[in-house]
């Protein structure tokens, strides 16, 4: 099952057939600990919408209304060692190999709707960065009781010059205008995703393929459930979440993101989020 966020309402796509709820509240809608069986609950009892496909292609917006995004750190050992190698000048590698370690996990607020874009939109790199990357994760959809009711995917873009600079300096490096990604939609499945879920990215310039890689989500040192219990310790959350739950895919040193670079992030059976950098 899939929910994507339209201008025309929310659409739900279930057995290839699709649904336009047009008077749904879309924070209502999400924060529901039954999403699944709402869901087919609706598809047992209405019509299917004819239009689907032409509303995704021409009206899709990012999933995410009252929703806060955070983001997880240092989830893969992946990351630890890009995190420890981005900072070791700056003296503050050992932070990340702590952290990796550590009982508590590193999670940060990363954006809200406003500095958020959805599939098929423009995310951005800071003028004062000269050293970029995306950051694919699959991403937690959470209602305001703590519970995971589906998964999409999520772009943490990140300036890793400001954060290897300083590890105090994460806030700049990770939350400004377009910093963030999701979508394009929202897959509701009432089983946990497969150990070998991939997670694919790909950078395309001039039409060119300049990097691309893939990482399973096995590869998580931390559990999903864990990951959330800590971030709703201290912290309610009235139309439920969205938590990014960290990147494998780390591309080296020589590699930053231009301007105008195309950004596909694949995470089956959830689909594929593009956007292109400003």
């Amino acid at each position: 099952m899939k929910i994507y966020k339209t201008s025309q309402g929310i659409l739900l796509k279930h057995r290839d057939e699709f649904y336009l709820l047009e008077d749904e509240d879309w924070d209502q809608f999400i924060n529901d600990d039954r999403l699944y069986e709402k869901i087919k609950d609706i598809a047992s009892s209405n019509k299917p919408f004819a239009n689907g496909p032409d509303l995704i292609a021409n009206e899709l917006q990012p999933p995410v209304d009252g929703q806060e995004i955070w983001a997880s750190g240092v989830t893969y050992y992946n990351s630890k060692l890009g995190r420890e190698e981005e900072s070791k000048e700056a003296g503050g590698s050992d932070f990340y190999a702590r952290v990796y370690s550590a009982e508590r996990p590193e999670l940060f607020f990363k954006a809200t709707k406003h500095r958020t874009v959805g599939s098929g939109e423009y995310v951005r790199i800071r003028d004062d960065s000269t050293w970029d990357v995306p950051e694919p994760e699959l991403t937690l959809v959470i209602t305001s009781k703590g519970t995971i009711v589906g998964y999409t995917i999520g772009n943490d873009m990140s300036s890793r010059s400001i954060e290897g600079e300083n590890p105090l300096y994460l806030p700049q490096a990770k939350c400004y205008d377009g910093s963030a990604a999701v979508g394009p939609c929202i897959y509701v499945t009432d089983q946990p995703l497969p150990q070998d879920t991939t997670i694919a990215l790909q950078v395309e310039r001039e039409g060119t393929l300049v990097f691309e890689d893939d990482i399973t989500i096995d590869q998580i040192k931390r559990n999903f459930t864990e990951l959330v219990s800590y971030l709703y310790k201290e912290c309610s959350f009235p139309h439920g979440s969205l938590l990014m739950t960290g990147t494998g895919i780390v591309p080296s040193n020589e590699f930053t993101l231009q301007h105008d670079d195309k950004i596909s992030i694949t995470i089956q059976p959830i689909g594929t989020l593009i956007n292109k950098v400003r």
